[in-house]
């Protein structure tokens, strides 16, 4: 019996189209062509100069050929949430925003799918990873995790904080350049309060807190289906668009 192979390197030198879909039925908390608009001045504003990952949004009612995606869903118990797994049907980078999960933790949607947007942008296939300072730590490359209760406004909607690549260039000098967007972080490697890093030590991930209120919120969290879990599963499945259920 063959099997299809998994596919984890992606064209860095195409603009991508990230087809947004809304598969949910809690309401998001804010239009999503509004929320799309906000997340392309987003991109275009703040991420791509900094990181040099420009995109193209747009909306549509499901995944789109030869697009990335990002698709928003109640929670990892929605009846069809794993016939969406960790990629598109064509092996492309795909995101997924848990609307009742991110509300349940009083949290905003466009914050959750904007943290989502910019850690799938810097590192698309989940698998960069540095080292840092301590030398038996290997350090993911997560673009939002270490500032991610810190959020700033743009059309008039929250869009997540996130890094800067110098947060990951140890050789910085305390306070000698910006390390995130709202420069709350000082040095690099800094986890502010309300945020963690995913590291990989003694041959295993796991997660290291900026504060101990985060190491016990985090605890409580559904993290299932995220990207930032993908990372101990190894690997990176398809969608299943046959698995969806038809309402």
């Amino acid at each position: 019996m063959s099997t299809r192979p998994t596919l984890g390197a992606f064209n860095r030198g195409e603009l991508p189209t990230i087809a947004c879909f809304n598969k949910a039925t809690e309401p998001l908390g804010v239009d999503l062509d509004t929320l799309i608009t906000a997340m392309q001045v987003y991109v275009d504003e703040y991420v791509a100069p900094v990181w040099g990952t420009p995109a193209k949004l747009v909306k549509t009612t499901g995944f789109q050929k030869g697009a990335w995606a990002m698709v928003f869903l109640d929670d990892a118990d929605q009846p069809d949430a794993l016939a969406y797994h960790d990629l598109t049907p064509d092996g492309l980078p795909e995101a997924k925003v848990f609307v009742r999960t991110t509300l349940a933790n009083n949290d905003l949607v466009s914050v959750s799918a904007s943290h989502e947007l910019v850690e799938m942008l810097v590192d698309p296939a989940i698998n960069l990873m540095t080292t840092g300072p301590n030398p038996k730590i290997i350090y993911a490359y997560e673009s939002a995790d270490p500032v991610e209760a810190l959020s700033f406004d743009v059309n008039g909607i929250q869009m997540s904080d996130f890094i800067y690549p110098a947060y990951f260039e140890d050789f910085h000098k305390p306070g000698s350049v910006q390390f995130d967007h709202l420069d709350k972080v000082k040095k690099p490697f800094e986890i502010l309060s309300g945020g963690y890093q995913i590291i990989f030590k003694n041959g295993k991930w796991s997660q290291v807190f900026g504060s101990e209120a985060k190491k016990k919120s985090f605890a409580h969290e559904d993290r299932r289906g995220h990207r930032s879990e993908q990372r101990a599963e190894k690997k990176l499945e398809r969608a299943d668009v046959g698995r969806r259920k038809v309402a």
